[in-house]
């Protein structure tokens, strides 16, 4: 999942806002049906998908509330706000899904020595309505999936969902005309898989942002570039690009100059483009090329 860099405007916050909130009323909503059918017509199938919902009801939870707090005002002790909050909640979000996983293949596999009955008929029901809401919640989340990782993932989960859903329905259907009940523990080892492919890159962007890897989608070599191509630079070392929320990237570097009397227009340009890259915060060193760098990293 490419990092993407864009400004959060109110329009767009209030939208993500009545989307987060819709999405966990209707998936809260269906969690409590599809547990309360798996647990009366004995479906791991319906187990598993409700459980792995209900993950996702919890992310969506955590992914609004990592939102707002990036939104919260900077004080003394957290001088980027709760920014940083969007990175994590996405790396729990991640971690929650691949416990869920292990539970899944836990159960499945001791389905699979003592297979037993099942409704077909109503499995298909139930999973039908879920491809329905699942498929509606990701529809909510698809315009803004490429501004934030956090909705990127939640689109991604929806969507994956919604596909999961419709295994469980192929299995209801396949159940109820051959009353083959073993395929109810395949289709559980199937959203196992689909929810370890869905979240393997979701785990993988959070974790190298929560360490202040660069972002996906950035390129230093290309950032060098871009620095080196202003007029008046003469160089760029002691560059760092990191991740300060899931939209937001900062960057620090020494910028060599010729002279300094053009130092304001050649931040100015460079900011810009900058800006046009993808990079909201730099904060810019100048140095006459002729100088010593005395930081130790240099």
């Amino acid at each position: 999942m490419a990092h993407e860099h864009h400004h959060h405007h109110p329009p767009v916050a209030a939208s993500l806002n009545r989307a987060f909130v819709t999405g966990i009323s209707l998936n809260a909503a269906f969690v409590l049906a599809e547990f309360a059918a798996g647990f009366w017509f004995n479906s791991l199938g319906l187990l598993s998908d409700a459980g792995h919902n209900l993950s996702d009801v919890a992310g969506l939870v955590l992914a609004m509330l990592a939102f707002r707090l990036a939104k919260t005002n900077a004080t003394d002790n957290y001088t980027y706000g709760y920014k940083k909050s969007t990175v994590l909640v996405s790396l729990l979000n991640a971690v929650i899904l691949l416990i869920a996983v292990g539970v899944i293949i836990r159960e499945s596999i001791e389905k699979f020595t003592a297979p037993q009955p099942v409704d077909g008929g109503t499995i298909a029901w139930v999973a039908g309505i879920g491809v329905l809401v699942n498929g509606f919640t990701a529809w909510l989340f698809v315009k803004d999936k490429d501004r934030d990782l956090n909705v990127k993932g939640a689109y991604l989960h929806m969507a994956a969902d919604a596909l999961v859903s419709v295994g469980v329905l192929v299995s209801g259907i396949v159940i109820l005309h051959t009353g083959w009940y073993v395929i109810d523990p395949i289709i559980g080892l199937v959203i196992a898989l689909v929810i370890v492919y869905s979240t393997w890159g979701l785990l993988r962007d959070s974790l190298r942002l929560s360490l202040d890897g660069v972002p996906a989608g950035t390129c230093v070599k290309d950032v060098e570039k871009l620095i080196r191509s202003a007029s008046g630079v003469e160089n760029v070392h002691h560059l760092h690009i990191w991740a300060i929320s899931t939209t937001e990237t900062a960057l620090t570097a020494h910028i060599l100059v010729k002279d300094t009397c053009r130092m304001e227009a050649i931040k100015s340009e460079l900011k810009h483009a900058l800006l046009h890259a993808g990079i909201t915060h730099a904060t810019l060193e100048f140095e006459l090329s002729d100088t010593c760098c005395h930081e130790t990293q240099c």
